[in-house]
């Protein structure tokens, strides 16, 4: 056993909690949106823009849409995605 200059033998333990710098990096980023971001109207306009984006298939494209979209490719209509409601 090597107990000498560089062993395991002396490594310190230590732990860092990142709380505070997390909930800091968070609020300069709501900060950086500026007092005009709206979440709400953004998941709205999402929405309206994916109803669009997928208007007007054809059949053919209708059924490769939700191959994909049983796939997990594309994302559905359920959990996890904006309303448009």
């Amino acid at each position: 056993m090597n107990h000498g200059p560089g062993s395991h033998s002396d490594l310190v333990g230590f732990s860092i909690d990142l709380t505070v710098e997390e909930a800091r990096r968070r609020a300069e980023v709501v900060a950086a949106l500026g007092p005009d971001w709206d979440p709400v109207a953004v998941m709205r306009e999402e929405a309206a823009a994916h109803a669009l984006l997928y208007s007007g298939l054809d059949e053919e494209q209708q059924r490769v849409h939700a191959m994909l979209v049983a796939a997990g490719v594309l994302p559905g209509e359920g959990p996890g995605r904006a309303s448009s409601a």
